[in-house]
């Protein structure tokens, strides 16, 4: 365990404004959308795609304090790593960051799907298990930390939109780590008592298993914002 998980809740939550670097694996929508907050709740955030050219040049209208680097130097440089990429190809490309991993938390926010033929997600990649049951045995120094892939994007940064307040999701094997990612989404808007731990990694495989009702909703309601949640 390194210095930069804390034990305690709320000391953490104090301090990470002012140490936490975060670096995240994808510069596409979701990428771009947790950037964008991150950076606006004090964050030092690196956004990584292809290289940090064709990065910057797709997203000029982020917020100036953001920088760009390719995915090696992001997942490197950064304390905490958000992978963003599409799940269908984040297992070879993040095991092959497996040394600039190594020791940092890595919050997994993808879904592994097929492409169904209409641009829609289609059947799981990893029946019986999950993405990021995957990474996390293929990153043994990482922490694996599952959370915010039962919703559509726009969600992810801004829960309160909603008209039913809307769960998010935390599966991990380390129990620090999800202290820090609860910090971490508590910054994105998301309140303590609409955040759910499920357990260890293993409970990634439920949340994941709920993108098989998404391409309904979107057939049927469009591209409007929405989450899987619990009610109570």
């Amino acid at each position: 365990m390194t210095g930069r998980l804390r034990s305690s809740p709320p000391r953490y939550r104090k301090e990470h404004h002012r140490m936490t670097s975060i670096g995240i694996l994808g510069a596409g929508r979701v990428g771009t959308t947790l950037a964008d907050k991150l950076s606006a709740a004090g964050h030092h955030v690196t956004l990584g795609g292809r290289s940090p050219e064709d990065t910057a040049a797709r997203t000029a209208g982020l917020a100036p304090r953001i920088a760009f680097a390719d995915q090696r130097t992001t997942a490197r440089t950064t304390d905490v790593v958000i992978n963003a990429t599409p799940g269908d190809s984040s297992l070879d490309r993040l095991t092959g960051l497996r040394t600039e991993l190594a020791g940092k938390i890595l919050i997994d926010v993808s879904n592994a799907t097929r492409d169904d033929g209409d641009g829609l997600p289609g059947d799981l990649c990893y029946p019986g298990s999950s993405l990021a049951e995957k990474l996390q045995a293929a990153l043994p120094d990482t922490h694996v930390v599952k959370t915010l892939n039962t919703m559509l994007f726009m969600v992810m940064t801004a829960p309160e939109t909603l008209a039913t307040p809307p769960t998010a999701y935390l599966s991990g094997d380390d129990e620090h780590a999800k202290r820090t990612v609860t910090g971490l989404l508590g910054d994105l808007g998301w309140q303590p008592e609409r955040i759910e731990d499920l357990g260890d990694i293993t409970t990634a495989r439920a949340t994941e298993a709920m993108i098989l009702v998404v391409p309904h909703i979107l057939r049927r309601h469009g591209f409007k914002p929405f989450a899987v949640s619990l009610a109570r």
